[in-house]
């Protein structure tokens, strides 16, 4: 059996994807920007596409902008926003739990003199109201809070914090990386007060190379390219038609099936947990842990740490079984880096490097979490007969 549990890196593509992608490309193949019937039948797919999307986030469609995927919708929102607002202030808050994708942009920013505030989380992620409100000040610009965590699971609670923030200091901006939100759970960014929102499309059975950022139209952001004026004239270059064709059916799909798919989830997850729970030395991470935290818990994502077992160790191990999963963060996976994730959850220092991610998908079934459980621990039982001494 194949068992593919590394859904938060990447997911498969949905069959209607790929056949609205080949169309694209063998098809209606013109450029949106031409005037004649090729170029207004690919300018018809973009617009759409803005249908569709803004529907599921109840928008306008001139709030949507399409980029090349999560990471640069992120940079995008943080760089280009604190840059257009830096007369207003130069203070910037987000938490240090954060993909990379926003944590170096925050990185950028104070080599260009803004002023960054890193809010803690507790023992399952969460960020705490009370710190924020304490540090929200009339120099704030912009905050940038995470939706769900993409290595624990943990679900902010964004509502709350966006009325926080705009009772706080009305002019502060609100974005959202919502990478592995958008397509779990229910996200309105106008009830919500979030001014800018991150999306990418291979989280969500969609292409890679394609993600949106919606943009309120009250913010102030300069332009992420210059060109030929596409996109309003914020973001110039030819677009990427097939990606966002295939990215906007994904979207169509999946939320017909929305609250479905969510309790399937949710099961899956809960499974999976009962069964690994059972074995020697796991731990489970974040609000997936207890049934009293389980509600900030995202329905596709479990952490597990293994004691004495190297992560990397233990992922090419499973990986023998046909198990595919991931050691944190696959955008940082390549590299030797500790979590700063699960350093921010007071994480015993001995699980730091000994920590695994299972994150299921629309596709994953009963069958596969049991026997990526019953895998686990056979790979567990045979690794500890070469670590006993």
């Amino acid at each position: 059996m194949e068992c593919y549990l590394d859904n938060s890196a990447t997911t498969k593509c949905l069959d209607e994807v790929v056949e609205v992608v080949a169309n694209c490309m063998k098809e209606t193949y013109g450029n949106p920007s031409s005037m004649h019937l090729k170029g207004v039948e690919a300018e018809n797919i973009l617009r759409s596409a803005k249908e569709t999307i803004a529907k599921t986030l109840k928008v306008e469609e001139k709030e949507i902008f399409f980029t090349s995927g999560g990471t640069e919708s992120d940079n995008w929102a943080i760089l280009q926003t604190a840059r257009a607002n830096k007369r207003s202030g130069n203070h910037v808050i987000t938490t240090k739990i954060e993909h990379p994708a926003v944590l170096n942009p925050m990185k950028q920013l104070e080599k260009e003199g803004f002023e960054v505030t890193y809010l803690s989380v507790d023992e399952n992620g969460r960020v705490s109201l009370e710190e924020l409100k304490e540090v929200i000040k009339p120099e704030t610009i912009l905050v940038s809070i995470m939706g769900v965590n993409n290595e624990i699971g943990t679900v902010e609670p964004i509502a709350e914090i966006g009325e926080l923030i705009k009772k706080s200091n009305p002019k502060t901006i609100f974005h959202v990386d919502a990478v592995q939100m958008y397509g779990k759970l229910p996200i309105f960014p106008k009830r919500m007060k979030i001014d800018m929102l991150s999306v990418s499309g291979h989280k969500i059975h969609g292409p890679k190379g394609i993600g949106i950022l919606y943009i309120s139209e009250k913010v102030k952001i300069t332009p992420l390219i210059l060109g030929g004026g596409q996109q309003k004239g914020m973001r110039s270059g030819t677009d990427n038609v097939p990606g966002i064709a295939g990215m906007a059916k994904a979207i169509g799909i999946i939320f017909a099936k929305l609250d479905e798919e969510k309790e399937k989830l949710e099961s899956l997850r809960d499974l999976f947990i009962d069964e690994v729970t059972t074995l020697p030395g796991i731990t489970v991470n974040g609000p997936a842990k207890a049934a009293e935290t389980k509600e900030f818990a995202a329905p596709h994502i479990v952490s597990v740490s293994v004691e004495g077992i190297r992560s990397e160790v233990l992922l090419h191990t499973l990986e023998e079984k046909n198990v595919y999963v991931s050691a944190g963060s696959a955008c940082s996976s390549n590299k030797p880096a500790v979590s700063e994730t699960l350093k921010a959850i007071g994480l015993k220092k001995e699980l730091l490097g000994s920590t695994i991610r299972f994150s299921f998908s629309i596709f994953t079934t009963k069958e596969e979490v049991l026997y990526a459980a019953r895998s686990l621990g056979e790979v567990l039982e045979t690794l500890r007969k070469y670590t006993r001494r």
